[in-house]
């Protein structure tokens, strides 16, 4: 008993030591520091309602779609089309509300409805094409991005079903829905990788494609699933787009590729797959939102907020790397 006792102590403290060197928990930090600094050069401006409303209702997009590249990324895939998918869906959504006189519910089902087809659509052809899925949805991205000027083209959709767009401004205890909803997503990805067959079978397709194929897992399935779920994703994206910001345009999506690459390769998602970070590309979200909020509270050039979050991306990816190197060096 008593050796049981003082092994419980040193169990605990090594089991506290590795989540301290966990990538999870230095973004966490950092996103604590970081939005502490941001509220004291405020004058503490951040933390009122309407500021702390309005920084989660936007930050619920950037998780969403952080979501979407990280289902592709698992098994060593990505998704270029996720962006621009996120604004067709969202065009074609309001498209429906505004032209066809469809009920809002109908709308949403749409949206989701065509996201995972598009998504079912890119693994399809990265099956039987062969091709690498950079360049299926780079050529997906350019259709695409067609299809959503042609449906109105620069015009914007605005006025549409009062009741969605109540939804969207809605907060429960001070949060926003939206960002409920974008954390309940994230929750159910989270338990999809961990606890589902079909999840722990796309790790392991990701991680070892060969040992997946030799314990009767099909790598060409995995593919498929984790485009229509990128899909699927990009198409929650556009329902929370409609609801929350009450107008739709063809530039919907424009912005949300680079995004969408830094939130899991921040999170500690692998590019060569395998691994999956749900809080760390929530995280990641995150501190790309309190960037986002920098250059808009202190009009810092665009251009440049770009170039910090390329060469964070990059900066993880080398870590990666070097990680990787130095574990199998361990080995």
């Amino acid at each position: 008993m008593k050796n049981l006792v003082m092994k419980n102590p040193v169990m605990k403290n090594r089991a506290l030591k590795n989540l301290v060197r966990t990538n999870e928990f230095t973004l966490a930090v950092i996103a604590i520091v970081g939005f502490g600094a941001l509220a004291v050069a405020t004058d503490l401006n951040l933390l009122t309602a309407g500021t702390m409303d309005a920084f989660l209702r936007f930050l619920a997009v950037p998780i969403v779609i952080g979501l979407a590249q990280m289902v592709v990324l698992v098994v060593g895939q990505m998704n270029l089309s996720v962006g621009v998918l996120t604004g067709f869906c969202a065009m074609a959504s309001a498209w429906l509300l505004v032209e066809a006189g469809v009920p809002a519910p109908f709308a949403v089902l749409a949206a989701l409805a065509l996201g995972a087809l598009v998504g079912l659509v890119n693994g399809l052809l990265v099956v039987f094409t062969r091709l690498n899925g950079f360049i299926v949805t780079l050529a997906t991205m350019t259709i695409l991005e067609g299809l959503r000027y042609g449906v109105n083209g620069t015009g914007t959709y605005q006025g549409y079903s009062p009741g969605l767009r109540a939804l969207g401004g809605a907060s429960v205890l001070g949060v926003p829905v939206v960002f409920l909803l974008a954390g309940t997503v994230a929750v159910a990805t989270a338990l999809f990788f961990r606890h589902s067959v079909p999840g722990r079978r796309l790790l392991a397709s990701g991680g070892n494609p060969f040992a997946a194929r030799l314990s009767g897992i099909s790598n060409d399935r995995a593919l498929v699933l984790a485009h229509t779920l990128s899909g699927l994703l990009a198409g929650v994206a556009a329902v929370i787009v409609v609801a929350a910001f009450g107008t739709v345009n063809a530039s919907i999506g424009d912005d949300l590729l680079l995004s969408s690459f830094a939130a899991p390769i921040i999170g500690g998602v692998a590019l060569a797959g395998g691994v999956v970070s749900v809080t760390g590309t929530v995280l990641a979200a995150f501190l790309v939102r309190l960037v986002d909020v920098t250059q808009a509270q202190f009009d810092i050039n665009r251009r440049w907020v770009d170039l910090i979050i390329g060469a964070v991306v990059l900066g993880a990816v080398l870590l990666g790397r070097a990680r990787d190197k130095l574990t199998g060096g361990a080995r």
